[in-house]
């Protein structure tokens, strides 16, 4: 049982891998749904695709453009501080400072750490650091973003409005002095402060801070005089980045050269970012999976800072109007394949469905039952087919009565040429005994007519066979012609001509007696003068052709038409015969012969006419070359024997 069904299911399945195989409602679904879905769901995965592309586009390229205008606020706001260490070098008293020409607090100046050694305090003559103080807290009041500002010396001494050292060391060792001292009068920004020996009042913490710093340079020795340190408060870069979002939980950030983050944000998707991640070009893009996430990054880089403002967001985080575009879009489709479903359905149903109740009608026709017919007023072409369906029973109800008719015909025929073969079996031993006792008396004339009456009498019986061999055949048409001819005398003449080759041959019995007669009586009798019959055969093609010629009175184009036409269906001419006179009724033995042809070999075979009124006639009989009795006919005598 489990064998069988998955047979069974295996024939399905390979009934439905041949589309050849498949009923026609399913092709036209499967039709329909091509033509009409799928192109709908290319078009929607097209659209999506575009889209998805030119919103990704448009999102990289808005986002590098807020890059942009970030990076060059930030430059803005790093080249102002840049702008204020130039200010604070060109002031004659810093320089004055700088050259040790006033004094200022050491490492250990008040204010330091309580219980750290302390050196001692130099007057301020002329009040000159506190206009220093001053000076320099001019620009922390102008500047709210600037957290202090510190300048110290090549001895270690620093003036500053906010600023203090933490211990007695040298301020000149610390490593921000050092790399300040380095790149000698360039501006350089150090990013967030670490392990330095200053501190602010206000205690700000190192990621709370940005510091910048630029050396001074005695421009006649190219010595470093001094530096300025100035700590840019953090929430100046934040209030630039903090309020640009990108997406929905996208963000900017800023990071140094080396991937150190100047700026996050308090709940970043990625804290630090390696450097080996960013690609070396100054801006692009790049992705990075992180704690399972596919992030996706655009970066710019400043010119002027060094520093890289980064946009991180999810890249699978599609933005609202994608979202939008892509729900509109799946309700298409939604709508499409309903529509496209139904529609299919219902379409391939009504083409189907009459074609099937056609084929059910074709399948009972086919078992017998005729009598079956389509009914339905489509004017597609399938009614056009259920009619033409409808006129073929009716045709073939029409050939199958007549078949039955032209059958009952011919066993009738049959019947009366049995029962006319009765007669000529005592005729025939009554011409016989006459034969001889004309013989006796000396009457050889009559005795000549007496036998080639009897001839003709023997051959016509044949013992009932209805396919005679040649030479019996003309035998019979010559003793046919001795009889007319010692009628007619002088006034009937005729020839007979069988080529050898044709005298092994078999044909119809009793074809040109009738043939002959209708020559004699309709052309030869009604002519003036004597006429003449000349009956020959000859062989083409595999075809036997019998042709019987007179010059006898022929017949008008109008009855030879006629003729013609009775010879096409010679059956129903014979059974509907015209009035007396008419052509059917002088023709009747032409009829005859054609319908037998017809009956015995098939419709290629039969007579044909010709003939010109004045001139005479000429009848051609195509018989089949049969150079054996068939075993049919055979077996057909012996019944009748």
């Amino acid at each position: 049982m489990r064998n069988k069904l998955r047979n069974n299911w295996r024939q399905r399945l390979l009934q439905w891998t041949r589309f050849g195989d498949l009923p026609l409602r399913y092709k036209l679904i499967i039709l329909f749904l091509m033509v009409g879905i799928l192109p709908s769901i290319a078009l929607g995965a097209l659209v999506n695709w575009t889209v998805n592309r030119i919103v990704d586009g448009q999102v990289t390229a808005n986002t590098v453009q807020l890059i942009g205008k970030v990076n060059q606020t930030l430059d803005n706001d790093i080249e102002n501080l840049q702008n204020i260490t130039y200010l604070i070098g060109f002031d004659p008293a810093i320089n004055r400072f700088l050259n040790g020409q006033i004094a200022a607090e050491g490492a250990g100046a008040p204010g330091g750490v309580a219980g750290q050694a302390q050196r001692p305090q130099i007057n301020d003559q002329n009040g000159e650091v506190y206009a220093l103080k001053k000076y320099l807290q001019g620009f922390t009041t102008l500047y709210p973003e600037i957290a202090a500002i510190l300048v110290v010396n090549h001895n270690g001494d620093y003036i500053s409005n906010e600023m203090y050292a933490r211990t007695p060391a040298n301020l000149t060792r610390d490593s921000w002095y050092e790399e300040a001292a380095g790149h000698e009068g360039i501006f350089t920004v150090l990013g967030h402060p670490s392990e330095r020996n200053v501190t602010t009042h206000v205690h700000y913490a190192n990621d709370e801070l940005i510091s910048v710093v630029r050396s001074f340079v005695d421009p006649d020795t190219r010595k470093v005089t001094g530096a300025v340190l100035i700590d840019l408060k953090l929430r100046a870069v934040a209030s630039t980045v903090r309020n640009v979002t990108l997406g929905k939980n996208g963000y900017l950030m800023v990071t140094d050269a080396g991937g150190s983050a100047i700026y996050t944000p308090d709940e970043p998707l990625v804290r630090d970012i390696p450097s080996s991640w960013i690609p070396r070009e100054d801006s692009g893009m790049f992705r990075h999976e992180v704690d399972g996430r596919r992030l996706q990054f655009i970066y710019g880089t400043s010119s002027f800072t060094g520093w890289r403002t980064i946009g991180v967001f999810d890249s699978g985080e599609a933005v609202r109007e994608v979202r939008e575009i892509r729900f509109y879009v799946i309700c298409f489709l939604f709508v499409v394949c309903m529509f496209g479903l139904t529609a299919s359905y219902t379409l391939s149903q009504s083409v189907s469905r009459p074609i099937r109740q056609l084929m059910a009608f074709m399948q009972k026709a086919e078992s017998g039952d005729l009598t079956i017919r389509y009914w339905g007023g489509r004017q597609d072409e399938v009614g056009m087919l259920g009619r033409s369906f409808n006129r073929m029973l009716a045709e073939i109800r029409k050939l199958l009565k007549l078949s039955e008719l032209r059958e009952r015909q011919k066993r009738e025929a049959e019947l009366r040429s049995l029962q006319a073969h009765i007669k000529p079996h005592f005729l025939y031993n009554t011409l016989d005994t006459i034969h001889w006792m004309a013989k006796k008396k000396g009457a050889d004339d009559v005795s000549d007519m007496v036998e080639s009456l009897s001839r003709l009498f023997r051959i016509g019986l044949s013992k009932g066979d209805d396919i005679i061999p040649m030479t019996d055949e003309w035998t019979h048409i010559s003793s046919y012609l001795q009889i007319q001819k010692t009628r007619y005398r002088d006034r009937l003449t005729y020839e007979l001509d069988l080529p050898k080759e044709a005298e092994g041959l078999y044909v119809l019995k009793l074809v040109l007696q009738p043939i002959v007669e209708n020559a004699i009586y309709h052309g030869i009798k009604a002519r003036r003068g004597p006429g003449i019959i000349r009956v020959s055969a000859e062989m083409e093609g595999g075809v036997l052709r019998l042709i019987v010629k007179d010059n006898g009175a022929g017949m008008s184009q109008e009855r030879l038409d006629a003729l013609r036409r009775q010879l096409q269906d010679p059956l129903v001419a014979m059974d509907h015969p015209p009035e007396e006179g008419g052509p059917a009724s002088r023709s009747y033995g032409m009829l005859n012969v054609q319908a037998r042809l017809a009956l015995t070999f098939g419709e290629k075979y039969g007579i044909s006419i010709e003939s010109t009124e004045g001139t005479g006639t000429s009848v051609m009989i195509e018989h089949p070359l049969l150079h054996t009795v068939p075993a049919q006919r055979v077996q057909d005598g012996r019944d009748r024997e």
